[in-house]
């Protein structure tokens, strides 16, 4: 079983949205920068906070669920969860997760679902001078507001990526995304996945574009994306990983991951010591 980091480290407090199933979700102060460093697969439960977090993992993979959706985070990006959204993490690969918080005030992102960001070198510096100043301070308090002035100005400059797996609602759609999360190299058409699940192909692409706001090919293409990412954090290789997604060569993969990434899959191995 994979390590897991309990959220239940204060009082109990009304949900903010919890999953279906998951009981009472905690409400958790966040006082400043922080730095965790979590092992392959770790889990840190659902939890939610009153201010706004900015989530970086400068090494590793984190993937962050909601009940809207799934965002996987690789380094060089970043998530923002708005104040009071419910969420849990999971590592995978050893991930150095860096965290700012903000007041629930600001709003350089003006959205109330989470969102995955470029972070450019400007705002990955400043993430990483505020959360390594928690462990060897040098800088005053002054300072340290300056720079997350800084941070907040370079998070309204940045757009958002579109990185989230939506997570489907209705049953026929979740019978469908169970069998790919589970293979996700799996061929089937859509018909073929419809007949196993005793759906209709058209039924399942209006659902999938009403309900998801995209097609299947675009959602089947994000989940693969997705694991893919996950795969490389924890030790694959290029090849394996895009055969493990069911890309028929490694170039198909790498053009794939590079639209999606902006990178080819080889820099999201292991970018910081």
């Amino acid at each position: 079983m994979p390590p897991t980091r309990q959220a239940a480290t204060t009082a109990a407090e009304p949900s903010a949205g919890p999953p279906p199933g998951q009981g009472a979700v905690l409400r958790l102060p966040l006082y400043g920068p922080t730095t965790a460093e979590l092992t392959h697969r770790e889990r840190i439960e659902w939890h939610f906070h009153a201010r706004h977090q900015l989530v970086h993992p400068s090494r590793g993979v984190l993937r962050v669920s909601t009940t809207d959706g799934t965002w996987v985070v690789p380094p060089y990006r970043a998530v923002w969860i708005p104040a009071g959204v419910a969420h849990s993490h999971q590592a995978h690969g050893p991930t150095r997760m860096r965290t700012l918080s903000f007041a629930a005030s600001a709003d350089p992102l003006h959205t109330e679902r989470p969102a995955v960001l470029a972070v450019g070198p400007l705002l990955r510096e400043v993430i990483v001078s505020l959360t390594d100043e928690v462990a060897h301070p040098v800088r005053t308090a002054r300072q340290c507001r300056a720079l997350e002035r800084v941070a907040l100005d370079e998070l309204r400059r940045v757009d958002a990526l579109p990185l989230v797996l939506p997570t489907p609602a209705d049953d026929r759609l979740r019978a469908v995304a169970a069998l790919l999360h589970a293979d996700p190299a799996d061929p089937r058409s859509l018909a073929e996945l419809g007949s196993a699940v005793g759906a209709g192909e058209r039924t399942l692409s209006r659902l999938f574009r009403a309900e998801l706001g995209m097609s299947f090919p675009q959602w089947r293409t994000q989940l693969r994306l997705h694991h893919s990412l996950t795969l490389l954090a924890a030790g694959a290789t290029v090849t394996s990983a895009g055969t493990a997604c069911g890309y028929a060569n490694t170039s198909a993969f790498i053009e794939a991951f590079r639209n999606a990434f902006g990178s080819t899959p080889g820099r999201y191995r292991d970018p910081e010591p």
